[in-house]
């Protein structure tokens, strides 16, 4: 079995049975939507935070595979994690999503694991579809949004497509 079939089996996995799926009681949790008029991908991402760290989140929704496996994957990720740790994620993440043209043509083909990200990885390939990058990020910019709005993060830029960017968290 190949690396990308390996790939493949994970958002599958992910998609079929998503992980963290359910909702929570908001307030006091903090509820934060997210859609990709692209798609027509939908999520509702809720946010519960404690002493500074993710105590609980759960995610409903419905759209394409890449979304679907992608916020069940990142509950998962950053399940636990301090505010500032899953910021770091997220951060990551959007960094993994917008790989280099030389990368895109195979010239310098990432190794498995050199992100960091573990199971996230299985979600590279999407980057060579630019159109389902929005897929894929559509939970990370819900979380990105929710941290703001839990009171917990710093505030963000949105680019000017609407994306939240992490990079340009600012105090």
């Amino acid at each position: 079995m190949s690396l990308e079939d390996v790939y493949k089996e994970v958002i599958l996995d992910h998609y079929r049975n998503p992980r963290n799926r359910g909702t929570l009681e908001a307030p006091p949790a903090t509820m934060v939507e997210g859609f990709n008029p692209l798609c027509g991908d939908e999520l509702t991402l809720y946010i519960s935070i404690e002493d500074g760290r993710i105590a609980d989140l759960k995610m409903t929704g419905q759209g394409c595979s890449i979304s679907q496996s992608s916020a069940s994957m990142m509950t998962e990720a950053v399940a636990g994690l301090t505010v500032q740790e899953a910021q770091e994620k997220i951060d990551a993440f959007k960094q993994m999503m917008s790989v280099k043209e030389a990368e895109l043509s195979g010239e310098e083909e990432a190794e498995f694991g050199s992100t960091g990200l573990g199971e996230l990885e299985a979600l590279k390939g999407v980057v060579k579809f630019p159109v389902r990058i929005k897929c894929a990020t559509l939970s990370w910019n819900a979380l990105a949004q929710g941290l703001v709005e839990t009171g917990s993060a710093t505030t963000f830029v949105e680019s000017e497509d609407g994306d939240v960017d992490p990079s340009h968290f600012r105090d």
